[in-house]
């Protein structure tokens, strides 16, 4: 049997004319601060506009502060393997519970390091596809007796699913289908138990949409 090809990496990704303009306006900025010289900006902007892959992209601003590369997108900072602006935040609720009833946390709240959540003859949705997050690595414990929780992650963070099913289903779906997150994007652990229910842990893309603020 012949082996399917891998996934490319993130370094291997190929790159839009967006991104290299993106990384262009950087390198203007650093140069108008006096950060590098014109002649310096003119041998980088030659190896952003050859570029092909984000690992083509990554050494050009290596070596400029955080705060000048912060005019990249986050979704072309997070490819660059730069720091995640999702990081940061006053954690939100430690806990979703639902018993005989719902609960759900969506649209732009702070996950907290720990979060559990629990549904006993009802059901809890976590969807963290606008959330930010407290710290790099979160862990989410689901438990659900006689119901079901439902969490979805975006497919541009990390994730780990551990949990246990008995007579049930403690379950990752994979919707979408992309590689995995860069390392400094946020990880979440999601562990716990179902127990005659189901916790299923759904990766879909980012959503395009203006965020719901949860009160």
């Amino acid at each position: 049997m012949s082996e399917e090809p891998a996934l490319p990496g993130p370094e291997q990704m190929r790159i839009s004319d967006a991104d290299r303009e993106q990384v262009a306006q950087v390198l203007h900025a650093a140069m108008s601060e006096g950060r590098i010289t014109i002649n310096e900006l003119e041998e980088r902007l030659t190896t952003v506009y050859a570029a092909k892959t984000v690992g083509d992209l990554k050494p050009v601003t290596a070596d400029l502060p955080q705060q000048s590369r912060s005019a990249i997108e986050p979704a072309t900072s997070r490819a660059l393997g730069l720091p995640d602006d999702r990081i940061g935040g006053h954690p939100g609720s430690g806990a979703s519970i639902a018993v005989m009833s719902g609960a759900s946390r969506k649209g732009s709240w702070v996950v907290p390091p720990q979060h559990n959540s629990f549904a006993f003859w009802g059901g809890a949705e976590l969807d963290l596809r606008h959330a930010r997050f407290a710290e790099k690595h979160s862990t989410i414990t689901a438990v659900a007796i006689m119901g079901g929780i439902d969490i979805i992650v975006p497919d541009d963070i990390n994730v780990d699913v551990t949990g246990i099913g008995f007579m049930g289903a403690f379950e990752l779906e994979d919707r979408a289908g992309t590689p995995a997150a860069p390392p400094t994007a946020p990880t979440v652990k999601i562990t716990g138990l179902a127990f005659w229910g189901g916790v299923v842990v759904k990766r879909k893309p980012r959503k395009k949409d203006v965020p719901e603020i949860e009160g």
